[in-house]
């Protein structure tokens, strides 16, 4: 993605405030590709996905994947 294209997307505000409420030793360990994706509603990182396991409830049909 370009700076451009990334300047012109704009992050989710509840998914921005969910990170936000994570506690610092959680926060410390996600980096920012994966940060970027869950901000912006992209596919998860599996990386990502393990460090929120605690924090995250899947939906059903995610499960099944």
């Amino acid at each position: 993605m370009t700076p451009n294209e990334s300047s012109k997307e704009k992050p989710n505000p509840e998914r921005v405030a969910v990170l936000r409420s994570l506690p610092l030793e959680v926060k410390e360990k996600i980096t920012g590709e994966e940060a970027a994706a869950f901000m912006y509603c992209r596919p998860l990182p599996d990386s990502l996905l393990e460090k929120l396991k605690d924090y995250i409830v899947l939906d059903e049909k995610d499960q099944q994947a």
